[in-house]
């Protein structure tokens, strides 16, 4: 059976990442998403009102006219995660495709979302629901098998999916860490990748994320982060000023330890920002959490407006709001709040917490820096990095490559600079560049078997 890879999005940076893996006559794609810092970089733009050509054009979802090249029928899209860098263009291509799109429940439902809110195509692909350890048959042969690995992310309801094929397994591997114990759902399925790896033909391809293979050891667990909170929010009990607290909106892990730690330092919580009311909403909807039964969660502004008019009322020493922003994006709670755009009064010595860390990209560098220098004039005092990251440090990726011991290795989540440490990783392991090591571009064919 012949097998491709089309690398269309994601291969010469972090964001809008797209594959296809071509096996026969039958077609998977995974993960279709935007980047959001070419978004950022247009003033006012809408994303959902915009045509995909005109979004291809400014380089922010993936160009996909590469899939003419491939002889087969899309049979499943296939995002990893909710992240907007896998999901976020699949309102705007998705329709292009006679397929349905597979994802876990939480990563279906805010794809939902995402296709509810689009203004220009019309997307009607059948949405699947299927969990980590599932499988499903793909295409009519009965020889190819989709099935889903739990792994562990800053987003929740992660999967790794494996196409298993008469050749052998290609294994999508974004975005994952190795936690062996998350705060929220199982830890990632290890056993079950080494189990592939000794499994049939093995593994034929192993696609990764490159994002930290620069950095030494091991990722945290989000434990470390979550006890790395609690210090810096419990050090603060006794203060009787404005304390601040921001996040990515997606990471349900950090967003239910500043809840619980808010109640314990005496403050009540408050959930502030459409995104912010939109995956805590989702993921308390779907019984992933259970958040108090007082917790609010505002996402318009004139609603987020009368909440902080509320807190400066009865006192802002008193409440936790968590707001978006953590990237200093301009039209985020946090930002507005740096410019004095909300009733919130910002004062000496008040507290902002970022329990994130700044995304390595010019834009977003820039913003977070504008943020925290608004931020300061106001008086207020930063707490920075309070954060682990999502993804494999070098220890983890040699971990996945033991596990899988993969007959070709393709880098992927990063741009050609940001390959450099990981190839030189599998170098150091006997995979070779050109031979079973495939750096490639986006739009790029590779044919693994004639």
């Amino acid at each position: 059976m012949e097998i491709e890879i089309a690398t269309i999005g994601g291969y010469e940076e972090v964001g809008r990442q797209m594959t296809a893996v071509r096996a026969g006559d039958d077609v998977v794609i995974f993960d279709m998403g935007l980047n959001l810092s070419q978004v950022l970089i247009h003033d006012n733009v809408e994303t959902e009102r915009m045509h995909s050509l005109d979004l291809i054009d400014m380089g922010a979802i993936p160009d996909d006219r590469i899939m003419s090249d491939l002889e087969g029928d899309v049979q499943a899209i296939v995002p990893t995660h909710g992240h907007l860098d896998h999901i976020g263009a699949i309102s705007k291509l998705a329709h292009r495709y006679n397929a349905p799109v597979v994802a876990t429940p939480f990563t279906i439902e805010l794809v939902k979302q995402q296709i509810e809110g689009e203004q220009k195509f019309g997307v009607e692909n059948d949405l699947i629901k299927m969990d980590a350890g599932e499988t499903m048959s793909i295409g009519d042969s009965g020889q190819v098998e989709l099935e889903f690995v739990n792994v562990t992310h800053s987003i929740i309801d992660a999967i790794n999916p494996v196409l298993h094929t008469p050749e052998g397994a290609v294994v999508y591997g974004l975005d994952k860490r190795m936690d062996h114990t998350p705060v929220i759902g199982d830890p990632i399925d290890m056993e079950r990748f080494r189990e592939i790896g000794r499994e049939g033909n093995g593994v034929l391809a192993y696609i990764e994320d490159c994002t930290n293979a620069n950095k030494k050891g091991r990722t945290p667990s989000e434990n470390v982060a979550r006890e790395h909170l609690r210090d810096v929010l419990y050090s603060m009990e006794d203060y009787d000023g404005g304390i601040v607290a921001t996040t990515f909106s997606s990471h349900i892990s950090r967003v239910t330890s500043l809840v619980e730690f808010a109640k314990d330092i005496g403050r009540q919580p408050v959930l502030l920002g459409r995104s912010m009311e939109k995956y805590s909403g989702t993921a308390e909807r779907l019984d992933f959490v259970d958040f108090p039964d007082d917790l609010g969660m505002f996402g318009h502004r004139k609603s987020v407006d009368r909440t902080f008019k509320r807190i400066m009322n009865e006192g802002k020493e008193n409440f936790l709001p968590v707001v978006t922003g953590h990237q200093g994006e301009p039209r985020a709670m946090l930002t507005r709040m740096a410019r004095g755009e909300t009733p919130y009064q910002l004062d000496d010595g008040d507290k902002v917490v970022f329990s994130a860390r700044v995304i390595p990209e010019p834009t977003n560098e820039g913003q977070r820096y504008q943020a925290e220098k608004l931020l300061g004039m106001q008086g207020a005092r930063i707490y920075d990095d309070i954060h682990v990251s999502g993804h494999l440090c070098q220890e983890g990726h040699y971990e996945m490559l033991d596990a899988l011991q993969p007959q070709h290795v393709i880098p992927a989540h990063q741009d050609l600079s940001g390959f450099s440490s990981y190839v030189n990783l599998c170098e150091s392991e006997g995979y070779k560049m050109g031979r079973d090591l495939h750096v490639t571009r986006n739009g790029n064919l590779i044919q693994l078997v004639d």
